[in-house]
């Protein structure tokens, strides 16, 4: 018989990790990759990306080493990578990894936890209920709401337009659960001429069509105009946004939410808040989200504002009956109660990781005023970035009231030619977008690691380049 300290010398999980420097290892690259990631260019140079070709050989027949291949990755992959963890990532809103939320995942990752079913991750299970509660106090929604961790907004909307249309066809006699769509009585769903196209995609996967929708038209600075909306006669399904993602801008959320609220219709009002949501949060911001506390869902992200590592997105439904039914999976032998709630019940997936784990390190570390302080500090600044523009004579197309900032360097061709040489010059990434007509380049600024310091930089080679090319 083999005696328990035989045992542990002879185990594979002691040789692998205990006994080998292999985590060790990997902590010192990611820590030193982090810690170099300031002064790096921001989009890999060509020289790296094409060293990547070396990835491309036959897979061989024997193994090798853990430790061999952590170092071929690092070697070929780690210089190529676009450096969103670092300070000077500005072309789309993706949040840096806050330190906290970063070991928070490392650690999560190391206990291989199933996520969905509490039997197979109680503490996992434990913190995504106080994650999930903490976020919904945080924001002002609805204490009775219910809510998952999914990969992010579109799964989100997927989650809660799922809850939508199960609500909305039972309160017409249609269990779409049990019987689908086919022959269901149909649901409108509208929505502004400006909704993200991450709505579209969620209204296809749920069966209600990317092109079966009413559209809104939008203002100046894309907020539906609630004046415009249509009535209301059966059925619907309302999409409102929590930030323009070219300009920040919130939907009149109280104005619209009595307009459709006196049909005596079925109604529901969902919410595309991916980042513009976390305005809640900052006292200076949350007028801007005034009466979003009457949807029936939204849909946000961590990876976004709270700044966790990919991936994480969040939503939220008022009816959590309506998102149970439309989720829930049916499997004794896996046994569910108040205190073991099978998380994959309010999920899409069966399989998935905690990572709610990752929200509630940021949440724990941050505190309120941690949080309304990261908030407050990138819209200012974006405001720093925009006076700096402005100030130079280049015109700033939108009202910057959050994140966003768009920029124009002159007629289109121009603009394009301009943003192209500052992603080349490697000090800061900013993308172009087409908004109203307009060509313009996008400045978001949501990372927990930027600060004035860095706008300047980055404002002092945007102007150079422009200037350049004048």
């Amino acid at each position: 018989m083999t005696t328990t300290a035989e045992y542990r010398l002879k185990t594979p999980l002691r040789e692998a990790y205990a006994d080998s420097p292999l985590l060790d290892d990997v902590a010192r690259r990611a820590t030193r990759y982090l810690s170099e990631i300031d002064e790096r260019r921001v989009f890999p140079s060509r020289d790296a990306v094409a060293a990547l070709s070396a990835f491309d050989v036959p897979l061989q027949e024997h193994q090798i080493a853990a430790g061999e291949v952590v170092d071929e990755l690092d070697r070929l992959a780690s210089a190529a990578t676009t450096a969103i963890a670092g300070p000077r990532f500005f072309g789309f809103v993706n949040g840096s990894g806050l330190p906290a939320a970063v070991a928070a995942n490392w650690l999560s990752t190391a206990w291989a936890q199933h996520g969905g079913f509490w039997v197979l991750s109680p503490s996992g299970a434990k913190i995504e209920q106080v994650a999930l509660r903490w976020t919904i106090e945080l924001l002002g929604l609805p204490a009775e709401s219910a809510g998952a961790f999914v990969t992010g907004t579109t799964m989100a909307h997927v989650t809660g337009l799922a809850a939508a249309r199960s609500s909305l066809l039972a309160q017409v006699g249609w269990d779409v659960e049990a019987d689908g769509l086919f022959g269901a009585p149909p649901i409108t769903v509208i929505v502004g001429a400006e909704a993200h196209p991450s709505v579209f995609k969620a209204l296809g996967i749920i069966g209600m069509g990317r092109d079966r929708v009413i559209t809104v038209p939008v203002d100046s600075q894309g907020r539906i105009r609630a004046d415009s909306l249509p009535e209301i006669t059966g059925p619907s399904i309302v999409c409102l946004q929590a930030g323009n993602v070219n300009t920040g801008a919130f939907d009149p959320f109280r104005e619209i939410a009595t307009r459709v609220k006196a049909s005596r219709a079925p109604i529901w009002i969902h919410v595309d808040g991916a980042f513009g949501l976390w305005a809640r949060v900052a006292p200076a911001r949350a007028h801007l989200a005034d009466g979003i506390e009457l949807a029936d869902s939204w849909a946000t992200d961590g990876h976004k504002w709270l700044n966790t590592p990919y991936d994480c997105g969040i939503a939220v439904v008022r009816e959590g009956q309506a998102l149970r039914r439309a989720m829930a999976t049916s499997a004794a032998y896996l046994p569910s109660g108040a205190e073991q709630a099978n998380l994959c019940d309010y999920t899409p997936e069966m399989s998935r990781r905690p990572r709610g784990v990752d929200v509630w390190a940021v949440l724990r570390s941050l505190g309120r005023s941690g949080l309304a302080e990261l908030v407050e500090r990138n819209c200012r600044l974006a405001r720093r970035f925009a006076d700096a523009f402005a100030a130079e004579g280049f015109p700033v197309w939108n009202d910057v009231v959050l994140n966003q900032v768009l920029v124009s360097f002159g007629d289109p061709e121009r603009t394009r030619t301009v943003i192209a040489a500052i992603q080349e010059d490697g000090t800061c990434w900013c993308g172009v977008t087409v908004w109203q007509g307009k060509t313009a380049m996008r400045v978001s600024v949501i990372s927990w690691a930027t600060t004035e310091a860095d706008v300047d930089r980055s404002v002092d080679a945007i102007l150079r380049i422009a200037r350049r090319t004048s």
